[in-house]
Parts: C-alpha cells; sequence; structure tokens
C-alpha cells in the first residue's frame, strides 16, 4: 500500500478530482445539558474543564456542608466539589442520583474547578452569541448566573439559556 505511487500523492481511485471546501462552523461551542426540572441550559467550551460520568457511588458525601454540594470526587488526584446545578439555580426538584451513572460537567476558572451535576446532557453545538438576547421571565434565583437566553423555536418558545460559569464559581450561595 505504501508502495502505490497513489498513495504518496494522494491521487486514488475514490479521490474527487476537485477539493471540497469545508463549512466553518458559525458561532462559538457551547455544551447543552438539561437539569431535572426540565430546563434545558448551556455553558460556553472554553469554561469547560471536562465532562465526567461518574458513578454515585464515587462521589463521597462530606457531612455539615451546603445542601447544594453532593460531595467530592477524585479527578486524576484532584479533589473536586460536585454541586446539585439544579438545586444551586432554585430547583425544587433534586438530582436523582439512584442511576448508574451522573452526568458532571467540570467548570475551571484561575484553578478553582467544580462539578455540576446535571440530569443529562445533549451534546456539543455552535450557538452564534450574536443571537443571544436578553433574559425573560427569570427566576430571581437564576438571572444571577444567566448571560442571556436563544430562542430555539419561536412557536414553542422553547428556549435555551447560557450560563456565566464564572458567576457560578464565584458565587456566595456555597457558604450557605
Amino acid at each position: 500500500m505504501v508502495g502505490n505511487p497513489d498513495f504518496l500523492t494522494g491521487r486514488g481511485q475514490d479521490q474527487a478530482p476537485e477539493f471540497q471546501e469545508l463549512e466553518s462552523p458559525e458561532g462559538e461551542l457551547h455544551l447543552r445539558f438539561y437539569t431535572p426540572s426540565g430546563t434545558e441550559f448551556a455553558l460556553p467550551a472554553t469554561g469547560i474543564r471536562e465532562v465526567l460520568s461518574p458513578s454515585p457511588d464515587r462521589i463521597t458525601p462530606v457531612p455539615n456542608v451546603s445542601p447544594l454540594l453532593l460531595g467530592t470526587l477524585n479527578v486524576r488526584g484532584r479533589v473536586v466539589w460536585v454541586a446539585d446545578l439544579g438545586q444551586f439555580l432554585g430547583d425544587v426538584v433534586p438530582l436523582n442520583t439512584d442511576k448508574p451513572e451522573i452526568s458532571v460537567i467540570a467548570i475551571e476558572d484561575q484553578d478553582i474547578m467544580l462539578g455540576l451535576a446535571v440530569d443529562r446532557i445533549v451534546g456539543m453545538d455552535w450557538l452564534d452569541i450574536e443571537n443571544v438576547q436578553m433574559p425573560t421571565a427569570v427566576p430571581d434565583s437564576v438571572s444571577p448566573f444567566l448571560r442571556g437566553e436563544w430562542v430555539m423555536d419561536e412557536a414553542s418558545q422553547q428556549l435555551l439559556r447560557l450560563l456565566d460559569q464564572v458567576s457560578i464559581l464565584r458565587s456566595a450561595r456555597w457558604a450557605a
């Protein structure tokens, strides 16, 4: 195969005679996910350290801490606090931890890392930041942590809310 002259030149029978132009995505890359109440959110990919799916027994409960915190998780030798993001944002529905894996989004800013446990992760999407609108009808418990929202479907009024991971990390709610 390597001795084949077509291999070295990149010209083979399955090659198109002209180059195909790749479409470049518009906007910025974001991770989309749901909290237990069914609200969809997004975080900029640049603020995410990694996405984990640990089993619940890998999250060690810690007594006498904020009820928002599920416990700690060892991530390659680093101890990371894991929080129920839905409860942090004021959801009345707690995260179901009685399942084989929990979706955890590790966010980081200036050497501070926090794991945000969410109901389910949708995936990564290129979203145009120019189309972000000011949030409307947002509960007071969520508004300090929102950058804005996208209207994904006008007819059903489906919204995708953009969170600010730095505001979440630096919140005074963790001390409560």
